[in-house]
This record gives structure tokens, sequence and C-alpha cells, in this order.
């Protein structure tokens, strides 16, 4: 009996052994130093719908993205899990954007792309697109327990009518709660200095006062802008349309969470089809 016994053992480990030969796992990653890191970001003032997705992005002639996992309006590439970049060789690439199912060629532009991470803004068929530095590697704010800050990056895309940018600067700003038991609010707050269309406020850190203390955390934070004329002078909240001829100032929220990163991205139109609207996309 001791002898089946161990007999069995030894097939088992046999088995195992095949088992993990067979098995192998292998992680197909490619080093990344040296080379240009992008995500595409396409923010054209367009209405979202089938008719205006990118059915087929080529970079230097290689198709990224195609009919099975589009760019969609006021997205980005690549899509899918946090942090993924395309990778290129460092210099000037060309870009051609392919239009609705029957994949029109609307876009076909250079630019110029460096070592290291950054995202890249088309926003005008008729124009080249603009390259953002990302702001990697993202430095993390450390405490004695648990973190109580988020960051926000702000961009002003936003358009007037046609093709024409706002001619405004935009302070973007933040209101979050100071006291969770009474509800108590903060003074508005600047998200970083204003900026003009095309612009970014890079990466700001906001405060998280989260609810439950032990805990990776989250808490709401509202939103407005305040405009700024081209003299300098204060032009007042920003006011945007409804869709249906009315104006209102310009309000919005988002959770922030503990650690995290958020592109916030205003684009459309200020009064106007396809309304403004502030897209947000997570940095990490």
């Amino acid at each position: 009996m001791k002898q089946l016994k161990n007999i069995a053992i030894l097939l088992s480990l046999a088995v195992f052994a095949f088992s993990c030969e067979k098995h192998v796992l292998k992680y197909d990653a490619e080093d990344a130093t040296g080379l240009a890191e992008y995500q595409l970001h396409y923010f054209v003032p367009v209405v979202a719908g089938t008719a205006n997705n990118i059915y087929r992005v080529e970079i230097n002639g290689e198709v990224v993205a195609n009919a099975s996992a589009p760019l969609f309006t006021y997205n980005a590439i690549p899509s899918g899990s946090v942090g993924r970049f395309y990778t290129v060789k460092p210099g000037t690439i060309n870009i051609k954007l392919y239009k609705g199912t029957n994949e029109d060629l609307v876009y076909d532009k250079n630019c110029n792309v460096t070592a290291g991470k950054q995202n890249i803004f088309v926003y005008d068929f008729d124009k080249e697109p603009i390259v953002f530095d990302n702001g990697y590697p993202y430095e993390p704010i450390v405490t004695e327990h648990t973190g109580t800050t988020g960051w926000v990056k702000f961009y002003n895309f936003l358009f007037e009518t046609g093709n024409t940018p706002v001619n405004f600067k935009l302070q973007y700003q933040y209101q979050y709660t100071v006291d969770n038991s009474t509800g108590q609010k903060s003074d508005w707050l600047n998200v970083g200095d204003p900026v003009a269309f095309g612009e970014t406020t890079g990466w700001v850190p906001l405060p998280v006062n989260k609810t439950v203390e032990l805990s990776s955390g989250s808490a709401r934070i509202d939103y407005r802008a305040q405009v700024i004329n081209p003299d300098g002078s204060d032009g007042g909240l920003l006011q945007v349309g409804n869709g249906s001829g009315t104006l209102k100032n310009y309000t919005d929220w988002w959770t922030l969470y503990v650690g995290r990163r958020f592109h916030h991205v205003l684009s459309g139109y200020r009064d106007a089809v396809p309304t403004c609207a502030v897209r947000q996309f997570t940095a990490l």
C-alpha cells in the first residue's frame, strides 16, 4: 500500500512538472526607454455619433485603431486600461484619421514627439495637433497615515463658433467640502493659472476630504470657470448654452480619488451644438 502511495505521489509530481513546463508564462513587454510614448485625443467640435467616429487611425502608415476599436468623438486611444500609451521613435510623425464607416480621410497632419510620455490633441481637421507633455513621472505626496490629495489637469479646448476658439482665458476653479459633518464648503479656489485656448494648467494637487479615514478615499469636488478677458480684466463666470438657447453659468462636479490623476478637457461650443462639457480621462 505504501509503494502504491509513493507511486501516486511520483506520478502527481511528474504531471505537475509537465503542466508547469507546458504553460510557461511569458511577458512580451518592450522597453520604452528612449521612445516617444503618446495618447491620441480627438476633440474636433463635431456631433457625437457613428458618422463622426474615426474608424481608422494611421500613425506613420501603421494602423493603430480600426473599426473593431474606433476612436470615438471627445475620446482618446489607446482605450481600455489606465496608463496605456503607443510608442514610436522620437521625431516627426504623421497622423491620418479616417472618419465614418466609409473611412473617409479627414485628417493628414504631422507633429513632433519627444522621448517620454505625451498627449496629442487633434482639435481641428485643418490644423496640426497640439502636443502636451504628460507630466510623468508623477510625484506623490506622502503623508504619515493615509493620503488626502488627488490631481487634476485642466485643458481649454472651448470653441465659440465654427472653427473659431474662444478669445479669452479660463480660470478653472474648484470647491470642496471642508467639514463632512456640517457640509461646510470651502471658498472657490483656483486650479492652476488661467489658460488660453489650446493650453493646460499642468497637474494641480487638490484636497480629498474623505468620509472614511482609513480607506483609499474619495470626495466630491465642484467646478466652475472664470473668464479672463483679453485685456486681463475679469469677465465674470463662464456662461454656456444648454442647447435650447438659454445661457447659464458653467458648473459641474466630479469625484476625486486619493492618489489618482485626471485630465479635465473643456470642449465643444460655448453656445451652440455640440454643447460644451468637460470630459474626464484617468491618467493614474
